[in-house]
């Protein structure tokens, strides 16, 4: 039994100077992108692309989500100045502090 993509996709005819045959495109994975001689063909083609086109995405937003234990998080500077006035009152880092307050906040640390 022959498969047809998941994702909504649009099939076209190549221009000779296109090589000819059958293209197909889909409008929400740019770039991602089958031919084929028939419309059939191109179509199975685009099932083989479309996995590839979802592998590869899965593949890259796994190495950005992954745990580094480093990130850069922006405040507004009066809530800044607050911290930095909570680590000088604690005797510690405001990484240490921060990572506390994080880890508290999650279940994950000691309590107040």
């Amino acid at each position: 039994m022959k498969e047809s993509p998941k994702h909504s996709f649009e099939v076209r005819p190549l221009t000779e100077e296109e090589g000819g045959g059958w293209l197909v495109t889909f409008p929400d994975l740019p770039g991602c992108m089958a031919d084929g001689e028939t419309v059939e063909e191109a179509i199975q083609e685009a099932v083989d692309a479309e996995k590839s086109y979802l592998d590869t995405a899965s593949e890259l937003a796994d190495k950005r989500l992954s745990a580094s234990g480093k990130f850069v998080l922006r405040v507004p500077k009066s809530l800044h100045a607050r911290l930095i006035a909570r680590a000088r009152q604690e005797g510690v880092s405001m990484n240490t502090l921060a990572a506390t307050l994080l880890a508290e906040s999650m279940g994950h640390g000691p309590s107040h």
